[in-house]
């Protein structure tokens, strides 16, 4: 168990990368509206511990159920697919009409501890210490708890037009990212 710094930020980079929590502000925004108040602590908390758990029993978890990394990865690749069809075209097609708080679903899983954060969690495991992998975490999710908590702040600083354009935006590159997580594991599907 060694602390590396430079193994940490690698971590953290790439965590910050997939988690994608500036693009998702519109996806965020959106949800406060329909759902009213956002709780920031309990899905920057949930979406932490999903983090941290799966980090140490997902594989094993998924091999319970006989469900192989690459399947798990190409099923939230349709997940980040349809989010970002609803983010590009302004369509809604997950409805969650009993619930009145999207703090945990769509929230903490699967918009910040998605299949695409875990699948990297797996991959990180193999190359890097898992407490530099768990400083990573608990920084991005400081960065998560920021954002969210800052998310009305940031919806008046852009404005309703400046929002759009970052929603679409990040819509098409939630889009190419569902794309190549798919077409990175769809093919070990059938080998």
């Amino acid at each position: 168990m060694e602390l590396n710094f430079r193994e940490m930020l690698t971590v953290g980079m790439v965590l910050f990368a997939v988690i994608d929590i500036v693009g998702t502000i519109p996806v965020i925004v959106d949800l406060r509206k329909r759902h009213g108040h956002i709780e920031s602590e309990k899905a920057a908390l949930v979406a932490g511990l999903i983090m941290i758990t799966f980090l140490f029993v997902g594989e094993e978890i998924l091999n319970l159920i006989g469900i192989d990394v690459n399947s798990f990865a190409v099923a939230g690749a349709f997940v980040l697919f349809f989010i970002a069809l609803e983010m590009i075209l302004g369509i809604r097609i997950y409805r969650d009409e009993e619930s009145n708080s999207a703090s945990i679903v769509p929230i903490a899983f699967p918009l910040i501890a998605g299949t695409g954060t875990m699948t990297t969690l797996l991959s990180l495991r193999a190359q890097y210490q898992t407490v530099n992998i768990i400083i990573a975490i608990v920084f991005n999710i400081i960065l998560v708890y920021a954002v969210l908590k800052s998310s009305a702040k940031i919806e008046k600083i852009l404005g309703k037009n400046g929002l759009n354009v970052v929603r679409k935006a990040f819509g098409v590159i939630l889009l190419a990212i569902a794309v190549k997580l798919f077409a990175s594991n769809v093919k070990a599907l059938f080998v």
